[in-house]
């Protein structure tokens, strides 16, 4: 596990984006696993900027969404469907054939669960999967829990992360109780992890991504068992950490 630091969160951004852009001049076809919430999308401006720049080329790329709220419609302004749109997809020129999203307003969401990973897998497997990370340690909607779910899946959530995204809804009664997510088996089959985490209220969750045990009941734990996993954070969110154990970087250099 690689942990890089920034000062900032607009210094982390530009650093994963230019991860993710040089993933994508390597491979033009690449498999892009994609995260929602507050913590990308300071990425996503910098690769629509990359792209508008000429740097980097969507049309051959294909994605994989980790995570969509159950039975909220995808024309909802707070569905992820509306989110990816509204901060990358609408932007960039990507082919919406490739854009794969999971259907919470699926009539049998199991067989969406079976097949998307399904999907994935016939894809050839996710290249470079981008996480966020939840207070209580969740990636995608992995909430903590007694087992490690290996596939995607229906989630209840917990409560303290409904009362996190209350700030995208109107009052805490409208955050959805439950979403469909990629399970932590799903994610670990990627072949590059990148995590990304800013802010004090992180903290602990990334201390405890890092040092402790390995358990559901701290989701991103199992990171540590991945072989390729960057996590970029900034000074707030590494601020448990030894110093011995990560990079500071204070600049960011040009995507060639």
């Amino acid at each position: 596990m690689r942990i890089i630091v920034y000062q900032n969160y607009q210094l982390l951004s530009k650093k994963a984006a230019q991860i993710i852009a040089s993933q994508i001049i390597l491979k033009p076809n690449s498999i892009l696993g994609l995260a929602t919430g507050s913590t990308p999308i300071g990425t996503y401006k910098n690769l629509i900027k990359m792209y508008e720049e000429g740097l980097i080329d969507f049309s051959k790329v294909t994605t994989f969404n980790l995570d969509e709220y159950y039975q909220l419609p995808i024309d909802n302004n707070q569905s992820y469907h509306f989110f990816m749109n509204d901060n990358l997809f609408n932007h960039i020129n990507i082919n919406k054939e490739n854009i794969h999203i999971p259907n919470g307003m699926a009539k049998d969401i199991d067989n969406e669960c079976l097949n998307y990973d399904k999907i994935i897998d016939n894809s050839g497997g996710i290249d470079i999967q981008l996480l966020g990370i939840g207070n209580n340690a969740h990636i995608g909607f992995n909430e903590p829990t007694i087992n490690f779910n290996k596939k995607t899946h229906i989630v209840t959530l917990d409560e303290s992360t409904r009362k996190a995204n209350a700030r995208f809804f109107s009052s805490l009664e409208e955050v959805p109780t439950k979403a469909i997510t990629m399970g932590t088996g799903s994610i670990f089959k990627s072949k590059k992890i990148l995590l990304l985490a800013s802010g004090k209220n992180k903290a602990k969750a990334i201390y405890n991504t890092v040092y402790g045990e390995v358990t559901p009941e701290v989701p991103s734990s199992i990171l540590q068992f991945h072989q390729d996993v960057i996590l970029i954070l900034d000074t707030e969110a590494a601020s448990l950490l030894k110093d011995k154990d990560y990079e500071v970087l204070n600049e960011i250099s040009k995507v060639r």
